[in-house]
């Protein structure tokens, strides 16, 4: 029997990829139940937006393939570089230095496991 894989996708985040890897490595490689009671008491900004697209990423299963939630696991959690906005605030001298706002595309993968 062929394993069935769901995704789920986010894109344009406001927060940078780095950080926002920080917590995928968290759940990468866990069950769908483990990686929410994770999430749920991580203090990190991305931990709210990786929990909100992860449990779309269950709904997905649920309703879309008929799958149990039970069974689901993280097989790919993935953090991609989004556009980055510039922004210039004013230094001495009359000069400007450059801030960039980073943006991240998030992916989250999730595979029906056996037993």
């Amino acid at each position: 029997m062929e394993k069935q894989t769901v995704t789920a996708k986010s894109k344009y985040i406001r927060q940078s990829p780095y950080k926002v890897r920080l917590v995928l490595n968290l759940i990468r490689g866990l069950n769908v139940n483990e990686a929410l009671n994770i999430l749920t008491f991580t203090k990190r900004k991305a931990a709210t937006d990786i929990k909100q697209l992860l449990e779309s990423a269950i709904a997905n299963a649920e309703n879309n393939f008929g799958m149990t939630s039970a069974n689901l696991e993280i097989t790919k959690a993935i953090a991609d570089e989004g556009p980055t906005l510039k922004r210039f605030r004013p230094r001495a001298r009359g000069s400007a230095g450059r801030i960039n706002k980073r943006t991240s595309h998030i992916l989250i993968e999730l595979e029906s496991v056996e037993g």
